[in-house]
């Protein structure tokens, strides 16, 4: 396994960590912790393929490999912040309709990708992963940090702010990160469509291939 995939890899080991700490809340400042090494996992999604192309060690493990990773870590940490209670029994996203809706599309996206992926597979081919689902990434792992962090704020910091500001504060983050996340949520459909356009040919079998040649 060579350094890119390696760093890959760390990616995956990371998250149970993350998910320790973000239901750690016996832990002072554990949803802080979440939050980090959540950014810290997120960076080596870049880091990695920056690495296997300048030292030319892109590979199709690696590629496969990459994909797997970017899903279980975003998935991961969608789940966390739309299912774990912060304030009573409801989760930091809200409206908590909202976390749901947003998430089944951006699954849905990615289950109809992973299909695809499969489906080339089986005809010998490797899709990886382009511009438009590098930014949908990046889009989606800034959502759920911004939310994690957020999740701190109302864990730990919200006690030591007045009663007074509190609504406002809240009600005015609560608004900006539901703007991103729904922000987030449209670029994952148009990314899945894009990928779909772009990949058409995969639907075409051997001979309708040999027709149009």
């Amino acid at each position: 396994m060579n350094t890119p995939n390696k760093i890959t890899l760390s990616r995956l080991l990371l998250i149970p960590l993350i998910v320790f700490f973000y239901l750690a809340t016996f832990i002072p400042y554990a949803r802080l912790v979440a939050a980090i090494l959540f950014v810290i996992a997120a960076l080596t999604d870049f880091v990695d393929g920056r690495i296997a192309r300048k030292t030319n060690q892109v590979t199709d493990l690696g590629k496969f490999f990459d994909a797997i990773a970017d899903k279980v870590l975003t998935m991961t940490g969608f789940i966390l912040i739309i299912a774990v209670p912060i304030t009573g029994t409801a989760p930091v996203v809200w409206p908590s309709w909202l976390g749901v809706v947003c998430v089944v599309v951006m699954l849905a996206r990615e289950f109809i990708i992973s299909a695809l992926r499969q489906l080339a597979a089986s005809k010998g081919k490797v899709l990886a992963a382009d511009m438009s689902g590098k930014i949908k990434a990046t889009l989606q792992f800034v959502a759920i940090v911004l939310y994690m962090f957020y999740a701190f704020f109302l864990t730990d910091i919200i006690q030591s702010i007045a009663p007074s500001v509190v609504d406002r504060v809240t009600g005015i983050i609560g608004l900006i990160l539901m703007i991103f996340l729904a922000a987030a949520t449209v670029l994952t459909v148009y990314s899945g469509v894009h990928y779909l356009i772009q990949n058409r040919f995969v639907f075409k079998n051997e001979k309708d291939s040999s027709e149009e040649k």
